[in-house]
Order: C-alpha cells, then structure tokens, then sequence
C-alpha cells in the first residue's frame, strides 16, 4: 500500500528537476559587443569567457563578438599585451569592453624566425627597439637608428661618402677570414647579401667602395627592430646567423581612424672660404711676367 505513495513522490521529484533544469537553460541568452583599445580601435583575437566554465570565444576583426551565457554570468576578457578584465553582464544583453595595454614586457611576443614566442620563454639575448626609442634627428639609414640603444651592438659609419656601407658587430668578431656582418630580415624576409643596386661595369682602375643593404629601406617607415645576439636565439637561420640577426619590421596600415605621420628637419650650412683665383687675362699676363710662358 506504501508504494504507490512513494512512487508518485518520485514522480512528482523528477517533474520539478525537470522543470527547474528547464528554467535555467532558458536563461541561458545571446550576448555581444565589442571589445576596443584606449584608442577607441577594435581588438580582434581577444578571447571571451564566461568564468566558471568552459564556454568561450574570440572577437572578430573588428572587435566585436557573441556568446551564450546566463544571468549575472562574469566574462572575462583576456588577450595578449592587454590588462585582463572581468564584466558582470547582469541582465544586459550588450557589453561593451575597453581594454588597457599592460605594461608587462615580459608577456610580449617576439618573433623569431618563422613562428614566435613570449619574451619570458627566450633563453637567447634579445633586445627590442621600437620606434618610440629610436634616435631622433636627421637619420638617412636605417642603422643610425639603433646607434647607442643596443648593448653589445657597434656600429661604425667607416666612410664619409652617402650611402656607403656600415660596419654592424654583434658582440665583436666573431669570425677571422668570413665576414662578421649580421644577417637582416625585413619582415621575415631574409636579404642574401647583395647590394640594392646593379651592376656597375669597372673601368680596372679603383675599385667601387661597398654600400649598405639597406639603403632601400625608408628609416621613417620602420616600426621595431629586434636584435638576436646570440647563438640561441638565430639558431632558426642555420649557419646565416652566426653574427647574429636583426630583425626589421616595417609599418602597417591598420583599422580605425585615419591618421597622418608628418617628419619634417632643416639645416644650415655657412659657405666655405673662397680662395681667390685668376682670371684667364691675369693668368696669360702672370705667365708673361714671370716669363713663364713656353717659347715656340
């Protein structure tokens, strides 16, 4: 006679989980917005999850981004070179996010030969330069630039003459009878050594004095430069990086408002002393003067 009570108590106990189950899936909803720097510029690959669980996802490549969460869910906002922040959605179903760069460097990504890791897993000396540190002034190549902000990095202008070529030493010589110039890679792309100009045709008498690589390069068009010091570090590029490497990443357009870089520089040059010479009258007569002239 008791079962049929605690059957239909039983019943009645899976009904409500049911029930209750149905009710909080139904919670679950869409929600979007889109995720920005301080500049007000979307941040794509940033990745959106909510805390606590396993559901997540990225923002596109304007920033923006959708997920399915409950009520009162935290998505939290993580990415690369970004300060991590956590937003209580409430009942809203649009969440706008700004995030802050961070300041730790050690979180950054360098490139190294063909993939990239963070700077705290390098086991190699590597030294950034970005275009904030550069020096400034009236630069024609782009190895003046790093003149002075690298340690280890000598580099010597051994000739007078525009465009001549730059002694670059990564930590001094390190070969006898080779060359000890490092290796350079713009924008991944390793140069093989030739100069950027043709052929000249030699007359046999002289010789053409070397020129630097990378001449072709505009000093105002480059964003960072990384400088690989070690045998660690260039060991990507085989038996070419033995000098080292330096890395040269160039500058790229990007989404957002449009802006304009204007580098403008002048000088001053006072005239050399002139020195007083003949004319072709005074000439003939100082020649008749001072008998000076060839007699027939």
């Amino acid at each position: 006679m008791r079962i049929k009570p605690i059957m239909s108590l039983a019943c009645l106990l899976v009904i409500l989980f049911s029930f209750l189950s149905s009710e909080s899936f139904a919670q679950n909803r869409t929600v979007g917005g889109r995720v920005t720097d301080q500049n007000g510029t979307g941040v794509p690959g940033v990745t959106v999850t909510v805390r606590g669980t396993t559901n997540s996802t990225q923002t596109a490549a304007d920033g923006s981004y959708r997920i399915s969460a409950p009520d009162n869910a935290v998505l939290v906002f993580t990415s690369v070179g970004y300060t991590s922040q956590e937003v209580n959605i409430g009942t809203k179903s649009t969440v706008d996010v700004s995030l802050a760069s961070s300041a730790n460097t050690m979180n950054e990504v360098v490139v190294i030969g063909y993939g990239s890791v963070r700077r705290r897993d390098v086991t190699g000396a590597v030294t950034t330069v970005t275009a904030k540190d550069f020096n400034k002034g009236v630069v024609v190549n782009p190895d003046q630039l790093l003149q002075g902000k690298v340690a280890g990095l000598q580099i010597v202008n051994s000739s007078g003459q525009p465009g001549s070529a730059t002694i670059v030493k990564i930590r001094g010589n390190n070969s006898i009878r080779s060359g000890n110039t490092p290796l350079y890679v713009i924008d991944g792309i390793p140069l093989d050594g030739r100069y950027p100009r043709p052929g000249l045709i030699t007359s046999g008498v002289g010789s053409t004095p070397d020129i630097n690589p990378l001449n072709f390069i505009n000093p105002y068009e480059i964003a960072s430069i990384d400088v690989l010091k070690d045998a660690s570090s260039a060991a990507i590029y085989g038996s070419r990086g033995a000098n080292g490497v330096i890395l040269i990443t160039t500058k790229k357009g990007f989404a957002g408002t449009p802006r304009i870089d204007v580098g403008a520089s002048y000088g001053i040059s006072n005239p050399m002393r002139k020195i007083k010479t003949l004319s072709a009258d005074e000439y003939r007569s100082a020649l008749n003067t001072y008998s000076a002239a060839k007699s027939d």
